[in-house]
């Protein structure tokens, strides 16, 4: 069973994959389950994610689903393995709500990652002062010995990118950089913080102007992620008051796709985006002098 005893991200991956070939073969559950010898119940509690299905497991059911590339076999069986595997982020199991969990499972298994933000810099994007000033600014009360645990999370989190293992792309709307939501002198140590990342072969950072119109206004804040190396987005992300709601449905990741390619069509160049910034730096050191 995955760990904790629920779905996790990757046993869901893996289920609804395996689910997405038995309907293309026009399969149904009790015919899959007669290709296992086993219950019904086992193929219906694999495809929702609640058992990892085994390696032989996934190989009966590929080929009698038709399904012969070695590299969707390959795939689908390092999920299994990894379905498994305890990441890092369990060691802070406890003071880390489920769903932030998942996200970071999927921000760890990632090779492509955009984000849109629209009112706060992305956490892989944040230094440690600016992460502890949005945590504490929250609805809820945490307290001070949780705040630093999230805040090691968030920097243990940002060796995704710093070590190359995923092409990260940010998008962030102009506000965001020119009207500081921490202490100015923390906004700028951030805004020093992109540039330096922004450098990096694997990240782009882009800004889009308030002057590109109301897209902006109409698309909240999301991360969508890719697992492949083509950067098919497989997994959306959207932040709200409980902590964040995971997208998988094909109708959404269309839509999301769709959503980050206009809003990057109507962003700046990364060279400009990057003078924005420093423009924006320099004047914040100025007002502050």
């Amino acid at each position: 069973m995955p760990a904790g005893g629920r779905p996790t991200v990757r046993s869901r991956r893996l289920g609804a994959a395996l689910k997405r070939y038995r309907q293309a073969a026009k399969l149904d559950q009790p015919q899959a389950a007669d290709l296992l010898g086993v219950h019904q119940t086992r193929i219906s509690r694999i495809e929702s994610g609640h058992v990892n299905a085994r390696i032989v497991e996934i190989r009966v059911l590929l080929s009698a689903y038709g399904v012969d590339d070695p590299e969707v076999l390959a795939k689908l069986e390092d999920l299994a393995k990894r379905s498994k595997h305890r990441g890092w982020w369990l060691e802070h199991a406890e003071h880390l709500r489920p769903n932030y969990l998942d996200y970071i499972s999927l921000e760890d298994d990632a090779t492509h990652i955009r984000v849109w933000a629209q009112v706060l810099v992305p956490g892989l994007l944040q230094t440690p002062a600016y992460a502890e000033s949005v945590i504490t600014a929250g609805p809820n009360y945490i307290a001070a010995d949780l705040v630093a645990q999230l805040v090691k999370v968030r920097e243990a989190r940002q060796a995704k990118i710093e070590e190359g293992e995923a092409a990260y792309t940010a998008i962030l709307w102009e506000p965001v950089i020119l009207h500081p939501m921490v202490g100015v002198a923390n906004h700028c140590e951030q805004l020093e913080r992109i540039l330096e990342v922004a450098e990096r072969r694997n990240v782009t950072v882009q800004v889009l102007p308030v002057s590109a119109g109301t897209v902006a206004g109409e698309i909240p804040s999301f991360a969508s992620f890719s697992f492949d190396v083509e950067p098919v987005v497989e997994a959306v992300t959207l932040d709200n008051v409980r902590g964040t709601s995971i997208l998988e449905a094909p109708e959404d990741l269309a839509a999301y796709t769709l959503a980050f390619d206009q809003l990057r069509s109507a962003a700046l160049a990364p060279d400009a985006s990057a003078q924005l910034i420093r423009r924006a730096l320099q004047r914040l050191k100025d007002d502050a002098s």
